[in-house]
């Protein structure tokens, strides 16, 4: 996803205020990419499409991994994460926070075509890699996101990836040094049961917030010249493991050409058979009152809200929260599993989680 340039410019020439701001900001967006990925999880039928299932949920659960280490990051600097409130939730179909608004995402069921538009442009890199794919028939993706005409030079750019938003609250931390972690408010989350040390680890200073960081950058977007995580190995980056969805092939590395890698490998397969026609961007509201689909929904969204409370929580002083909030997770995988598998009475479609703030429970 592409952010206003402004934004990393005021994080470049601010201060400590600036880095609790766009931190609190990057929680939020870590945040809100999760339910557009659950809901496209959720469409998919129990049993069928599992290679696609696999990646996407894989991805999912490293955005829960990337809001602990912004909050970590946020709370080693003094601030407060703010979790527990109506207004995290992004408004479906519409902008992410710090998006520019033409890329406005919506909670849709799976296709190739919603992978690439929309997963594939929230996690798009600063320069995207060539690499080639088995069936010549498809492109490979340099070529489709190629403009038909090149864009008039200008000073800077206009936008920035979310990878050159990270890079500038990196920059600035190195700036400011040590004397930025010297009051925390809240001790750092860290549970490696859930996430592996070299991924999820305390950050005490410059150094341990930069590799922090760093996770986040590489998981999504790949090193600037492998699509891998790391330069070491390890697993694909977010961006090219969606474009696995896309491709229908594992990418793997490939001699033969020039980058090392292509859209070769073991098949993933998409059976549109396999896929509940969920109603996109649902609302509470669009289920009748005492229909099986509400009172499902409503629970699903009880234990969402539920879930932003455990976590917020979690991260203003109360660590050992955190394994509630992912039971929680699970919790509402199962729900959204139910709400899919139900008929929206009246019509041909599923039912779909709505994301919504829930006070009480229904």
């Amino acid at each position: 996803m592409k952010i206003r340039s402004s934004i990393v410019r005021e994080i470049q020439t601010g201060g400590v205020a600036e880095l609790h701001k766009y931190l609190q900001s990057a929680i939020e967006l870590e945040h809100a990419t999760i339910p557009v990925y659950q809901t496209a999880l959720y469409s998919i039928k129990p049993g069928t499409n599992r290679e696609a299932a696999a990646i996407i949920a894989s991805v999912a659960r490293e955005e829960m991994l990337h809001l602990n280490i912004a909050a970590n990051v946020l709370n080693a600097l003094g601030g407060a994460p703010v979790i527990d409130k109506p207004g995290f939730i992004p408004v479906f179909p519409g902008p992410l926070p710090m998006g520019i608004g033409d890329l406005r995402v919506s909670l849709q069921k799976l296709t190739r075509g919603h992978v690439y538009d929309t997963f594939m442009a929230i996690e798009q890199p600063e320069q995207s890699l060539d690499l080639p794919v088995s069936e010549p028939r498809l492109a490979p993706l340099a070529a489709l996101r190629a403009p038909a005409v090149p864009p008039a030079p200008t000073a800077e750019p206009e936008y920035a990836t979310i990878g050159q938003f990270y890079e500038a609250i990196i920059g600035k931390l190195e700036e400011l040094g040590a004397p930025l972690f010297t009051r925390p408010l809240s001790p750092q989350v860290v549970d490696n049961t859930w996430f592996p040390p070299s991924q999820l680890f305390p950050v005490d200073g410059v150094e341990s917030a930069v590799a922090a960081l760093t996770v986040i950058i590489d998981q999504g977007e790949g090193t600037k010249l492998s699509p891998l995580e790391s330069p070491h190995g390890g697993p694909v980056a977010h961006y090219y493991r969606f474009a696995e969805i896309v491709y229908a092939r594992r990418l793997v590395r490939d001699a033969s050409h020039p980058n090392q890698f292509s859209y070769s490998g073991a098949p993933v397969p998409l059976d549109p058979a396999g896929i509940w026609n969920l109603v996109a961007d649902a609302k509470s509201v669009d289920y009748a009152e005492g229909s099986q689909a509400r009172r499902i929904s409503d629970r699903f969204n009880y234990s969402y809200t539920s879930l932003l409370k455990a976590l917020h929580e979690t991260f203003n002083g109360r660590p050992d929260n955190l394994s509630k909030a992912l039971a929680l997770m699970y919790e509402q995988k199962l729900l959204g599993g139910d709400l899919a598998a139900t008929r929206i009475d009246g019509t041909d479609l599923q039912a779909a989680p709505t994301f919504e703030y829930a006070t009480q429970p229904m």
